[in-house]
């Protein structure tokens, strides 16, 4: 089991939207003897590629749910997830990177690293997840995989190391140069299969040994025996992938290779660099909290023999009940076993366990630390941890960005009614960045997400998968509101009502904060408010923050100091504190000259260069605010500042002005103040809608 543990890989595959990563998963599971047949993403055939299982993507050509598979390779079994690329789907890659070990990171020859890249990257350093990277689209005209290498360095802060050589480029790329073998690689026959090894061509040899001498200088700095190897000079091809290993599993250089998935080349030499670079389960170090001793972080053991330790990443619906993706950590499940959430300490048991290929299953009778499987009928949300019942563990959650666009929905008839409820249940359920709730004024029903097109799948898959037939209102930006200047406040809470009345006073005040969170100081000093008293003070406060006194929307956040007040001793309860809190804040919230913000949108856009004008001139129309343009010769990337409120209806916009040759991503950066005229015309609104 220990030798099982070291042939196991967790990988994902990541990238910008369009760098082929789904094409590339399709290549593996061809070469691995998972699929017998290939197929493209939106091919001519209608079947689409095995990893796109659900009709809205093969309809799109787009990944929108992560997918995972297994497959084998040289002795190593694989675990795959092939995330989206779409920003809107960015929790979807959050959450397979929590559970990987390693990951591909997929770039375009031509494209280069591209917005997108930056945002997977960012969430590959915030889970430490060791990288190898795969230059894809070598075939396509303007590719440059030695360009791209430069954009890892100067973009992405890697310090990238060739491990391969195009032979030929654009239309006349043959294979690859293996500058660890130093051999030519070809590969022949039906999409690719037979690969062949031959010595280098002439005309490349200077440029082979070249690049292999960066390769060594740049190794033997993980490696002293490599080093020592140099100077004698009896280097071996053993020494060279550990020593790359090593600066891998560090995170410290990135190994780069390079082909082309739709023409079949380079491939399966990606997967030998995945068995030779990537992190086993027993490599990497995972933590979790001790929910018994104050949340104290322990570290995870990856062995089967340990107490069960299993993370539930992922939950998709299907039309047999729930399906729930575990990874193991440590510790082993079998069919049949009890197991514990240890969220709400009920106890389950595991009647199916299945691992998974894409949409398809099989049956499995255990698993044990490192896998990755799934269960079913289990009772839980994405993030619950696992165990057997003799820990109370809880593994460290995810990164939930907060959702930045809402959209009021309404069922048509009352079927449709009872539908679209358990059609929401569910997506929240699946989902952390879709929320719901119902407007307790107007009495609609709200969902939030993290864009239009995020919005929009979940619309679509309402009607398709829940045969709910709903209508959607105008998109709502999440506006905040936040205070602007410090306001003092002193109030009391005095009610009598017969019998004991209610009493209390708060006095302080309060600030704006410099990133918008919420923070509260008790400086009260003297015994004048009862310690037993303060949580009540502090929930009070914390009450207010959902409802802006502007214009109804949430408040961002401020720092509240309580100096000063007084209590009596019959009529005095948290209850009474919590008002007085608030009345202390309606008192004073007013006189801190509350400002209305927005979500400001970082933009991307990449255009070929004549329409570049163009599109400056619609960003700026759209209050942006341009933060840079790169020019590579053929495209542009410009990046931007945008509200999100002029960024309705964009890609449509765009469209027109580039002939369809443009396309953007859009995520969210920060808050900032709305302009005068726009923050009047909200109020507006407001007052309005209370009046009808």
């Amino acid at each position: 089991m220990v030798e099982d543990i070291k042939k196991l890989r967790n990988i994902g595959i990541s990238a910008h939207i369009d760098s082929g990563k789904t094409t590339l998963t399709e290549r593996i599971l061809y070469y691995t003897k998972r699929i017998v047949a290939v197929h493209e993403v939106k091919g001519k055939d209608g079947v689409g590629a095995k990893m796109d299982s659900m009709e809205l993507e093969k309809e799109r050509g787009i990944t929108i749910s992560s997918a995972a598979t297994h497959c084998e390779w040289k002795g190593h079994r694989i675990n795959i997830i092939d995330t989206p690329g779409h920003v809107d789907f960015t929790i979807e890659v959050e959450r397979a990177l929590r559970v990987l070990d390693g990951s591909i990171l997929v770039l375009c020859a031509v494209g280069g690293v591209q917005s997108q890249s930056i945002t997977v990257d960012r969430q590959m350093n915030r889970y430490r997840v060791p990288r190898v990277a795969f230059i894809n689209k070598c075939d396509r005209a303007g590719a440059d995989p030695y360009r791209v290498v430069e954009q890892l360095k100067e973009r992405l802060n890697h310090n990238p190391v060739l491990m391969q050589i195009p032979i030929g480029l654009e239309d006349r790329l043959e294979g690859v140069i293996d500058l660890v073998e130093m051999k030519a690689v070809y590969f022949r026959g039906p999409f690719g299969s037979h690969v062949e090894v031959e010595d280098i061509p002439p005309h490349l040899l200077e440029e082979a040994n070249r690049k292999r001498e960066e390769l060594l200088d740049t190794a033997s700095m993980f490696s002293d025996d490599l080093m020592e190897a140099i100077f004698e000079e009896r280097v071996s091809e053993d020494l060279i992938y550990e020593a790359v290993r090593r600066g891998t599993l560090s995170r410290e250089m990135t190994p780069v290779l390079l082909g082309s998935a739709y023409k079949n080349i380079g491939v399966q030499r990606l997967l030998d660099g995945i068995n030779f670079y990537l992190p086993s389960p027993d490599e990497v170090r995972n933590e979790a909290v001790d929910l018994e001793q104050d949340e104290r972080p322990v570290e995870i053991n990856p062995s089967p023999g340990a107490p069960l330790v299993a993370l539930a990443f992922k939950l998709e619906v299907t039309p047999y009940g729930q399906l729930t993706y575990l990874r193991i950590y440590q510790g082993s499940l079998g069919k049949g076993d009890d197991i514990v959430n240890t969220r709400t300490r009920k106890k389950l048991k595991v009647g199916r366990l299945v691992r998974m290929h894409a949409d398809e299953m099989e049956e499995i009778s255990g698993a044990s630390a490192g896998d990755i499987v799934a269960l079913f009928g289990v009772d839980c949300f994405s993030g619950d941890t696992f165990t057997d019942g003799r820990l109370a563990y809880a593994m460290s959650s995810m990164f939930v960005p907060e959702p930045v666009i809402s959209l009021s929905v309404t069922p048509a008839d009352t079927k449709s009614s009872a539908k679209m409820a358990k059609a929401l249940g569910r997506f929240v359920r699946e989902d952390p960045t879709f929320r719901t709730n119902v407007d307790p004024e107007s009495g609609e029903t709200i969902i939030s997400g993290m864009g239009e097109l995020h919005l929009e799948i979940y619309v679509e898959r309402m009607k398709r998968e829940f045969d709910a037939q709903v209508t959607t209102g105008q998109p709502q930006v999440a506006y905040r509101e936040a205070i602007s200047q410090r306001a003092d406040f002193d109030y009391t809470h005095k009610k009598q009502t017969g019998g004991a009345g209610q009493y209390g006073r708060v006095a302080g005040f309060m600030e704006p904060t410099k990133d918008g969170t919420y923070e509260f100081v008790n400086a009260v000093k003297g015994g004048v408010i009862p310690s037993e008293f303060i949580p009540a003070v502090d929930k009070g406060f914390r009450s207010c923050l959902e409802k802006g006194m502007v214009t109804g929307f949430p408040i961002l956040g401020f720092r509240v100091t309580v100096n000063d007040g007084s209590f009596h001793a019959v009529d005095s309860s948290e209850r009474a504190f919590v008002q007085a809190a608030i009345g202390a804040f309606k008192q004073s919230y007013m006189k801190a000259r509350p400002v209305i913000l927005e979500p400001i949108m970082k933009l991307s856009v990449e255009c070929p260069s004549e329409y570049q004008g163009n599109v400056m001139g619609s960003i700026n129309q759209r209050r942006g605010m341009i933060m840079s343009s790169a020019e590579d010769g053929v495209f542009t990337t410009i990046e931007a500042e945008v509200p999100l409120a002029e960024m309705f209806g964009y890609a449509t916009t765009l469209r027109s002005l580039t002939q369809g040759k443009a396309e953007f991503t859009m995520e969210f950066s920060r808050y900032a103040k709305v302009p005068a005229e726009i923050a009047e015309k909200l109020k507006k609104n407001l007052q309005q809608r209370k009046a009808g």
